[in-house]
């Protein structure tokens, strides 16, 4: 493939990195800028969000008929790391998980009146969401079809649901939901996507999980069912096909996670060289130093290593396809670089690194979810390892043009 970018793209990233730089990079050293789970306080962002918006930095991810900036896959592998130089910064853009993937999904799938409905208040910023799939033992995990919420179709059409699930990411502050429930016993086609509005009775949030490190807004929750009713115009794409949805969402929304882990590790960099260049010990530099040379080079092979992995996932799903090797290969590479980088930034800094004098701890903190949310290292292993045997050498062949 193509490595260039357009100038358009350029420009657009460009100004991204601008606005992360004046706008939002000065806010980590404020206490003040922090709520009590350490991100951007929520009226802060609102008002950080609004000169990010008058100035087209917005939804870049959604296509322009939908109010985004059409910037396809590739183009957004280039300007989420612009956007994660701060911590803050994919929330500012309304490009943060779970919002992030949820629009991606609803644009595809969703009916011109479920999109009004459901998704354009999260494209204006106007509430949250959060897709509710995970659950607890023996319910489905990585496994989906292992799902134990249930939706029970009534005679007038509508559904009940009945069942728990829990770490739902930023469920305390979403109003929209996006929820896989299990209406059929077919492995494939026994599972249904439905939408419903927190206000809806019948549901609630049983607890807040704590969690080692910062959080998404609205957290990790736990949540109960008891008879929530939707009715059939809140079901996406017809039941039985909950499962081709969560493919179509989680994919794409993965490799978004990757192309802002990047973003983090490379500013994990910038810190770890900025100390070593002017910090000396024992009359050297840190910088010259072999050992730190070793592992600074180190760390920045293994973020382009997933700079390519990530564009290589890009690129094919720009072009339709659901890219589910490519995507896996992505996501073990960006989870790790961004714990090593945090790792050796922090150990370069020494007891600075460690304290909140710098982000590196909350990184450091956050980055360790990286190994486990949408998919554990082990499971996307395994996919690679069913491909290969499914494959054999085609699992590494070049795509042909075709005349």
């Amino acid at each position: 493939m193509d490595f260039t970018i357009s100038a358009e793209l350029d420009d657009l990233r460009r100004r991204i990195a601008a606005f992360v730089e004046t706008e939002v990079l000065p806010l980590e050293t404020d206490p003040a800028s922090y709520d009590a789970h350490e991100n951007i306080e929520l009226g802060l962002l609102d008002r950080v969000r609004a000169k990010a918006r008058a100035q087209g930095l917005w939804c870049l991810q959604l296509r322009p008929e939908t109010g985004g900036l059409g910037a396809g896959r590739v183009g957004m592998a280039v300007c989420y790391e612009a956007m994660n130089r701060s911590i803050f910064g994919p929330a500012v853009f309304n490009s943060a998980a779970p919002d992030d993937g949820n629009m991606m999904v609803l644009e595809a799938i969703a009916t011109p009146d479920q999109k009004q409905r459901w998704l354009q208040p999260i494209v204006e910023g106007k509430v949250r969401s959060a897709f509710v799939m995970t659950e607890p033992h023996p319910g489905g995990g990585s496994d989906p079809s292992m799902m134990m919420t249930r939706a029970e179709r009534q005679a007038d059409g509508s559904y009940r649901i009945y069942g728990h699930k829990w770490f739902i990411t930023g469920a305390a502050e979403a109003a929209h939901f996006i929820l896989i429930a299990r209406t059929g016993e077919d492995a494939r086609g026994g599972l249904t996507a439905f939408m419903f509005h927190r206000d809806q009775p019948g549901w609630k949030i049983v607890r807040r999980i704590g969690i080692m490190g910062p959080e998404e807004h609205g957290g990790h929750c736990e949540i109960a069912f008891d008879g929530l009713v939707i009715p059939p115009e809140d079901v996406l794409m017809g039941e039985g096909q909950g499962m081709k949805i969560t493919q179509i969402r989680l994919g794409p929304a993965r490799l978004t996670h990757c192309m802002r882990w990047l973003g983090l590790a490379k500013r994990c960099v910038e810190i770890a060289n900025d100390y070593a260049a002017t910090r000396q010990g024992f009359g050297v530099r840190l910088a010259d130093r072999e050992s730190v040379q070793l592992m600074l080079g180190g760390l920045a092979m293994n973020i382009e290593i997933g700079r390519l992995l990530v564009m290589k996932a890009a690129w094919e799903l720009d072009r339709g396809n659901f890219a589910r090797k490519e995507v896996s290969m992505a996501k073990i590479q960006a989870a790790n670089t961004l714990h090593q980088a945090a790792d050796v930034a922090i150990q370069i800094n020494g007891a600075r690194g460690y304290s909140k004098d710098t982000v590196l701890e909350w990184i450091y903190r956050y980055a360790r979810q990286a190994r486990i949310v949408d998919g554990a290292d082990e499971v996307h292993r395994m996919v690679l390892s069913r491909a290969l045997s499914g494959e054999g050498s085609d699992f590494w062949r070049w795509p042909v043009a075709r005349d």
